[in-house]
């Protein structure tokens, strides 16, 4: 099985190394697909991905993994997917917004802000921007940090979240599963926990696929 991560925004593929050692060592071929949000528009990287997606799809196969913007890219490079592609096997979003979120929207104007996130940035905090990017017809898997501040004089106030998107965010009636673990945004894709609930959802989707094998 390949499986290909996304990064979140302003972070890179290396964000995940420990996830990805985790998932090589259980025998699984993992990718990665790199992105500038200071460079690159929303909709270049959108296309990029797609591209990038369709030659896995290829060759086998495969399950995606994105991190915050990464799992919103995600969603919109799979929208992209010509009829005759393979899809994802599962598709696991790791602290990914799926509707504006607050932070982005309340920075939205900030110059320094502005100038860090550019496009993608913006997009994260428009609501008829982040409407367009529908839902999943895969199966998809949400994990949720829920270790960010509790306090109501949080940007959050009181609210679950883990830091920087709250549990509400990244929570939808369309998501197969979801499961909230207690850590911080950054850490989601560095977390063991986060890789044992991966390898778990293979090893479910391995097992039905053999037994459909074995009835046919």
């Amino acid at each position: 099985m390949q499986v290909l991560f996304v990064h979140g925004m302003g972070r890179s593929p290396l964000s995940a190394w420990p996830l990805l050692l985790q998932l090589r060592r259980a025998g699984l071929q993992t990718h990665t697909f790199a992105y500038s949000v200071r460079r690159e528009s929303f909709e270049h990287i959108r296309a990029q991905l797609a591209s990038r997606i369709a030659t896995l799809a290829a060759r086998g196969d495969y399950v995606l993994i994105g991190h915050s913007l990464g799992g919103v890219l995600i969603r919109a490079a799979v929208s992209d997917l010509l009829a005759d592609t393979r899809m994802p096997s599962h598709v696991f979003l790791l602290g990914s917004p799926l509707r504006p979120a607050l932070l982005a929207q309340r920075l939205g104007k900030n110059p320094l802000y502005l100038a860090l996130t550019q496009d993608c940035g913006q997009l994260l905090g428009s609501l008829t921007r982040m409407s367009e990017v529908g839902p999943l017809s895969v199966p998809t898997t949400g994990i949720a940090g829920i270790s960010g501040p509790s306090s109501k004089r949080s940007p959050f106030r009181g609210e679950l979240n883990d830091g920087v998107v709250s549990l509400a965010e990244v929570s939808a009636a369309w998501l197969t599963d979801h499961i909230s673990i207690p850590t911080l945004h950054t850490f989601l894709p560095a977390s063991r926990r986060v890789g044992e609930i991966i390898l778990g959802r293979m090893a479910h989707l391995r097992a039905s696929s053999l037994h459909q094998e074995t009835l046919l």
